[in-house]
């Protein structure tokens, strides 16, 4: 026998519109990647891996195997990148204080300035979203809101 709804509780979409407004979502994000502008901004070239190293070190000095895995890449490419970094004036690299086998590294000046702009860049909203009319804004607000909760 079928439970009656709830009075406040719509039936789920069909399978097939879920579906489809994945796909929008997903076009949507992927087609507003902030990646090619932050590369730009920050003349880091190719790869992810040179703004998340970066953006890992903005909350305090790591080791390189901390680093490695805050990036989730091996020791060897975290090294290239730190290198890559620190050729640039991003980071430094020092031995660390209490263990000098391993190396510490952290932002420079410049880095923590280059840190900054990429924040800035990835926390700026698309222009399509930003341009919403704001009732329309709210609406997505609470739809996403409900989809966050467990």
């Amino acid at each position: 026998m079928n439970q009656p709804q709830s009075a406040s509780a719509p039936p789920p979409a069909e399978p097939g519109l879920a579906s489809s407004v994945w796909d929008l979502m997903s076009v949507f994000v992927h087609g507003h990647d902030p990646a090619d502008e932050l590369r730009g901004a920050l003349g880091l070239g190719r790869g992810a891996g040179r703004v998340k190293a970066l953006v890992s070190l903005a909350s305090g000095p790591l080791s390189l195997a901390e680093l490695a895995h805050a990036i989730g890449a091996d020791a060897s490419y975290t090294t290239i990148i730190v290198n890559e970094l620190q050729a640039l004036g991003l980071l430094s690299r020092t031995p660390d204080a209490r263990d000098r086998r391993r190396k510490t590294v952290e932002l420079t000046a410049e880095g923590r300035r280059a840190v900054r702009k990429a924040q800035d860049i990835i926390a700026r909203p698309p222009s399509p979203l930003r341009d919403l009319p704001p009732d329309d804004l709210l609406r997505l607000h609470d739809i996403l809101g409900r989809l966050g909760r467990p």
